[in-house]
């Protein structure tokens, strides 16, 4: 018994330190405007572009993701129009992934109950949030999730003494966030899940150049997978096509990295592997599987 317990003590020293080790790189999301769908704060000086509330919503989740650590956020309020358009244009706004929300339900009621020494006033707020996360590679929608939340506020009066139930703003923020915060944890799931990804974007003096840098965790000595992309095939039974599994020729290691901001930081890495065709470029992709 003792020597099982031992055991399992190494184990758990063993991952600890596998988890501690673990090369985490953090992702590049970039978050789009979210929409009003209702009717709610739809006056006749309505401004779809300025919605108060749907900014509320991006404010939210952008400050939860931002909390857990995992990703370098990129706020683009053109995202709606670039989802409709090719993967390929897709990847020139330089993330990862996209994500896109709205909100989908809004209602505030007030409820009153009356007695003969006191009186009870409920202010309630439900909200409804719809999120969809799209791979900038693919162009495919890999998480679509619908959340609702709910926030109250109460007064009472007794004999005349006690507050007063006024127009509680922070409420909504309040339904909002409690929505979103059911999302949160799919959301860095579905985006941590799979492996980070680069391209070499050229090669220099013998020094091959790749997308991403220190601010996304990037560091000398850390090494990457090289991959040849696989065929590109057409499904018959979908119309779609479908790009092979590629094929793992070399390792590319860091030697430093430059840039001013997320989107235009690069690093220079060393080669060792199977030759590269320097004139396609694009036909390679960099993992850290």
């Amino acid at each position: 018994m003792k020597k099982i317990l031992l055991l399992f003590v190494a184990f758990c020293v063993a991952m600890t330190a596998y988890a501690q080790n673990e090369k985490t790189i953090k992702r590049k999301v970039a978050i789009g405007r979210f929409s009003n769908e209702t009717q709610y704060g739809k006056g006749v000086f309505y401004d779809k572009e300025n919605d108060p509330m749907g900014k509320q919503a991006l404010d939210i989740l952008s400050a939860k993701l931002a909390q857990s650590g995992k990703f370098i956020l990129l706020e683009r309020s053109d995202l709606d129009l670039l989802v409709q358009e090719s993967g390929e244009n897709m990847q020139k706004i330089n993330a990862d992934y996209i994500i896109l929300g709205s909100i989908t339900e809004f209602g505030r009621k007030n409820e009153g109950q009356q007695k003969v020494f006191s009186n009870t006033k409920v202010q309630t707020v439900e909200a409804g949030v719809s999120i969809r996360i799209v791979d900038t590679y693919t162009g495919l929608i890999i998480y679509s999730g619908e959340a609702k939340g709910m926030a109250e506020t109460s007064t009472k009066e007794v004999m005349g003494i006690g507050g007063q139930a006024g127009f509680d703003a922070t409420l909504s923020d309040k339904a909002i966030s409690a929505a979103i915060s059911q999302l949160v944890e799919n959301i860095i799931n579905r985006c941590t899940d799979k492996p980070w990804k680069s391209y070499i974007l050229s090669v220099e003096d013998g020094s091959y150049i790749v997308s991403g840098g220190a601010s996304q965790g990037l560091e000398a000595g850390d090494t990457f997978n090289v991959y040849l992309k696989g065929r590109t095939v057409k499904n018959p039974q979908t119309g779609m096509d479908i790009e092979l599994p590629g094929k793992k020729i070399g390792v590319v290691t860091v030697t430093m990295s430059v840039g001013d901001t997320p989107e235009t930081e690069i690093s220079f890495c060393t080669y060792e592997g199977e030759e590269i065709n320097q004139e396609q470029l694009t036909n390679y992709y960099i993992l850290n599987d």
